[in-house]
């Protein structure tokens, strides 16, 4: 079929059933990347964030009395990221413990960490000489702190496991990483972090080959047990030769077979099944999964992948191809149009094969919007942006939005990308517009915002109690640009309030604050429909297309209308004009030789003149 027509067709069908397709899919202004889901874990990284490491010392010592070496593992490295950016938690606990071989082993791992921080993740021909020095000496250094972690805890595999991520770093030769791996597998033979540790010292871009890497991953496969995530290591080898080396060939000439690579992709959907929809474990081969299915264009299996992601989007695989959360919104949103498209104009669009009700609950994320323009321009504004919006007057003639929930939703918001619907609208009506609109957003503890001005998102950020503190470079890029569009004298002080984890609601505050914005509405992230009881809030109504191009044209907008706020010298020339209109009509009527119809002019003049004053007068009270 030639492409015109075959776009002719899937055009109208994707409008039809876009808005459907998918609809059962966490919002995406709740999906995170990377986000430590387990209660304990994210309290320890909050605490250590603020300087205690009790709940961390707790958590490790769980781990190593009962030999939870998976968990042991997540937990180091995700305390190692928190130290490298607040070190003073486990100095002190170095200090009280200084033979203590949980701190001891984070303390490895983070001296690992230090070194790829400042040699960073860019091949090797984007990497400068100072970087590598800096690299390799750092990771000199990281050798003994290595070697003591493995002879405080000598059934440890997880000391092991950072010594291979150091012989790939450090350019071990072979019988180095030999002697590391028979370590680790003496002590855990089906410890995942160790296997897919290896994996990467076996591939292709470091110190191996596609073949060797295939067949390692292969071989732990085999001899895995059912359900265990040893079962995705192909699934990983595979991504690593079609994603991110230049060999692969999508004719199926390369030096891989393209039946291991659909064998990988069979194994790791047979490996879903064991885990529950939302399930973190799953969430890291999950993520590889949905990409893989892309690239097969395997659209309804890639719809079903991203339904048991949930929330838990991953920085790789989609890191290799963009910035991460992005680019996993957008592919979620190419996928759901592509099964819109191939559903038959008058079926009904496929359901879920898990039912809604064994999906996990997503806390409700909530969001509200300062635009820094009075309520009838921002309604003016935001006539063509498809939802329904309630917008109520702010301070300083800004204005406060919110999303009103809309039990019929029009296509337009059923195929908003990207950002949750709030946001979209915010791009659409910041568009053309001298002014911006800051979307202020909390996902349970999560609390962010973006910055929009002439329909482009300038500056966004979350704040996470459990994750790492943000780099400094980009805080200050984020500081710089909301002071350029908030004109902020000094940005320094919004650096410090980005860079911080703690009390996360509280930095939001101050934020808004600092850029000399109206306060958050009472209520904020506790309730939906803050601006309900607000005085002067209206509703501004979704419009179709043409009627919106309509109301734009009348600016007409509805009942009840939105109140133009009246400028000084409006009240001031009709004040004058009755002033003059008064004692004319007065006289007009009191002498005897003034007509009647020469009267009336100046009555009803001043009677057309009071109306309009007692209406804004009104108007004003009201608001």
């Amino acid at each position: 079929m030639p492409l015109r027509s075959r776009s002719f067709i899937t055009v109208p069908r994707m409008l039809r059933h876009g808005s459907a397709v998918g609809a059962d899919l966490p919002p995406d202004e709740a999906v995170t990347v990377d986000a430590v889901a387990e209660p304990a874990l994210r309290a320890a990284l909050a605490a250590a964030a603020a300087g205690d490491a009790g709940p961390a010392r707790e958590l490790l010592a769980e781990t190593r009395l009962g030999a939870q070496w998976e968990r042991r593992s997540a937990y180091v490295s995700e305390l190692s990221e928190c130290a490298l950016h607040n070190p003073g938690w486990l100095g002190s606990w170095l200090e009280e413990s200084p033979g203590d071989p949980d701190a001891v082993l984070v303390k490895a791992d983070l001296r690992v960490r230090q070194a790829w921080e400042i040699r960073t993740g860019y091949r090797a021909s984007r990497v400068s000489e100072d970087q590598f020095r800096a690299f390799f000496t750092l990771l000199e250094d990281a050798l003994p702190v290595i070697a003591e972690a493995a002879t405080l805890n000598p059934t440890d595999p997880v000391p092991w496991e950072v010594a291979l991520t150091h012989a790939r770093g450090i350019q071990a030769p072979r019988e180095v990483f030999d002697a590391y791996w028979a370590e680790a597998v003496a002590r855990a033979p089906h410890h995942y972090g160790c296997h897919a540790t290896a994996l990467q010292y076996l591939c292709d871009k470091w110190y191996g080959s596609h073949e060797e890497m295939f067949a390692f991953a292969e071989r732990a496969a085999e001899g895995a047990l059912p359900g265990s995530k040893l079962r995705a290591l192909p699934l990983l080898a595979a991504v690593e030769y079609e994603v991110v080396s230049d060999d692969s060939d999508s004719s199926g000439g390369g030096p891989i077979n393209r039946a291991r690579i659909d064998a990988a992709v069979a194994g790791a959907q047979e490996l879903s099944s064991w885990y529950a929809h939302g399930d973190p474990d799953a969430a890291d081969f999950r993520n590889h999964l949905a990409l893989m299915l892309i690239f097969a264009e395997r659209w309804a299996e890639a719809l079903e992948t991203f339904r048991a992601i949930g929330v838990h989007a991953r920085g790789y695989p989609w890191g290799y191809v963009g910035e991460s959360r992005k680019e996993f919104l957008e592919f979620r949103l190419g996928v759901r149009m592509q099964v819109a498209s191939q559903t038959p104009f008058f079926a009904r669009p496929p359901r879920p094969t898990t039912p809604p009700a064994a999906l996990p609950s997503v806390p409700a994320p909530r969001s509200v919007a300062i635009a820094a323009a009075p309520p009838h321009e921002v309604a003016e504004a935001a006539l063509m942006c498809g939802i329904s919006l309630r917008i109520a007057p702010a301070p300083f003639l800004m204005s406060y939005v919110e999303l009103v929930p809309d039990p019929s939703p029009g296509r337009r918001a059923g195929l908003a990308g990207g950002e949750e619907l709030l946001t979209a609208a915010a791009d659409n009506f910041t568009t053309g517009e001298k002014w911006p609109a800051l979307v202020l957003r909390r996902t349970a503890d999560r609390y962010g915002f973006t910055l929009f001005h002439k329909g482009k998102a300038r500056a966004s950020h979350l704040w996470d109690p459990s994750a790492q503190v943000t780099d400094h470079a980009e805080a200050t890029a984020t500081a710089e640009a909301l002071a350029k569009v908030l004109p902020v004298p000094d940005p320094r002080p919004l650096i410090a309030l980005l860079r911080s984890t703690n009390n996360p609601a509280q930095r939001q505050r101050e934020l808004v604050t600092a850029l000399g914005l109206p306060p958050l509405p009472d209520g904020f992230g506790d309730r939906d429909e803050i601006l309900a009881g607000v005085p002067g809030a209206r509703l501004l109504a979704r419009r179709g297309v043409f009627k919106g191009i309509r109301d734009t044209m009348s600016t007409d907008l509805g009942m009840p209308a939105f109140p133009v706020p009246r400028p000084r010298h409006w009240w001031v020339l009709r004040v004058v004009g009755l002033l003059i209109l008064a004692p004319a009509a007065a006289y007009g009527w009191w002498s005897p030789e003034i007509s009647w119809y020469r009267t009336l002019v100046p009555t009803l003049a001043f009677l057309g003149i009071a109306l309009q004053l007692r209406k804004a007068w009104a108007a004003r009270r009201g608001n």
